[in-house]
């Protein structure tokens, strides 16, 4: 579970670990980043959404996955525990995008030796070539430049670990939980936490003693991932402060993913072998920001080798990331007390695909 995290994180960290080219000026730890927020604070946050779209929507497509594999309510005080995996298919509409399109001011523009004006987001083409993106001070000189980064991956995962019980009335509840988990210097810290509730329809309706033609729920679930990592991005050599210098040790990223979903679920066991089908409502919400105080070189042509600072550079908040109705289709298999999950989700764009194993009774 730790290593599928640090895959996620390290998904993450792409979405502000930009390249900076051999012609870059930048000397700093920070890499290519602090060549990205030297064009200014609003370009930064405009680059960082259109590269990280795929990433925060597959992200909402499996917070919402993985809740439920049957209809079936636990019995009273009955459980299981799981661990499932879900990926996100970033559909082509998400792949690329036109960085002349996105709304980028003069301070940035694309540099006359790019071999192209599309850059490809997270999930697109790893070996399609990428804009090498012009950094220019007030007259419109270019200071600096740097490349987009390239694709990493055209599918977006999302591990979950959870528990459920069985309450009162053909009700369970379900808790996700992981503590933080601190990845690394390199890769920061992830916590999530999430609760479900499932009520099973017919058993209020069916007469006892008499065998249920299937079973029908309602369930409503929420989730959410925290994650945080420190960042190093200190002044070029040869700069100096424009006014006056600040701190920078409070450099950090910070993001938040939730997500909603409400599902009405149909299942039937068979024996050992349960087929589902559910249809519901999802959401999604991203919060992801990169906070602190950060070095950028004057963009005024009256103050050379002079930096900069400011503050809180890119804060992308995204209410309804994913939202709209989504279907899925799967099974559980229970074998003794070992249990087989897995289904298909088409929803938001993003189809997907889920499963895990568990343990239970």
């Amino acid at each position: 579970m730790k290593k599928l995290y640090t895959l996620i994180i390290a998904s993450l960290l792409t979405v502000t670990a930009f390249n900076a080219s051999a012609q870059s000026s930048s000397s700093s730890d920070g890499g290519g980043f602090d060549q990205l927020i030297k064009s200014s604070p609003a370009d930064a946050q405009k680059l960082v959404q259109a590269y990280a779209n795929p990433l925060f929507k597959g992200f909402g497509v499996g917070l919402n996955s993985g809740w439920n594999n049957t209809a079936a309510t636990k019995k009273f005080l009955h459980f299981d525990i799981r661990i499932t995996a879900n990926v996100a298919q970033v559909p082509v509409a998400d792949q690329s995008f036109d960085v002349t399109q996105i709304g980028l001011s003069n301070h940035l523009t694309v540099d006359p030796t790019s071999p192209t004006k599309i850059a490809q987001t997270f999930g697109g083409n790893k070996d399609a070539a990428n804009p090498v993106m012009s950094i220019n001070n007030d007259a419109g000189t270019k200071i600096s430049n740097f490349t987009m980064p390239k694709a990493v991956f055209g599918y977006v995962p999302a591990p979950n670990v959870q528990f459920t019980i069985g309450l009162f009335k053909n009700t369970d509840v379900t808790v996700r939980t992981t503590p933080t988990i601190n990845l690394g210097t390199d890769a920061g810290s992830v916590s999530m936490f999430g609760f479900g509730i499932k009520h099973d329809l017919i058993q209020d309706f069916a007469k006892k003693g008499k065998p249920k033609p299937f079973d029908l729920a309602i369930a409503v679930n929420y989730n959410r991932i925290n994650y945080t990592k420190g960042l190093n991005v200190q002044p070029d050599a040869g700069t100096t402060p424009a006014t006056s210098s600040a701190d920078f040790t409070t450099q950090h990223i910070s993001a938040t993913f939730s997500g909603t979903n409400v599902q009405a679920i149909i299942s039937k066991r068979l024996l050992f072998f349960t087929p589902f089908a559910s249809v519901g409502y999802q959401t999604s919400n991203t919060d992801f920001g990169v906070f602190g105080n950060y070095p950028v070189a004057s963009s005024s042509t009256t103050q050379p080798n002079k930096y900069i600072v400011i503050t809180d550079p890119v804060h992308i908040v995204q209410s309804g990331t994913i939202s709209g109705m989504r279907g899925d289709v799967g099974f559980q298999l229970n074998l003794l007390i070992l249990r087989i999950y897995a289904s298909y989700s088409v929803g938001g764009g993003y189809n997907s695909a889920n499963a895990g194993v568990g343990l239970g009774f």
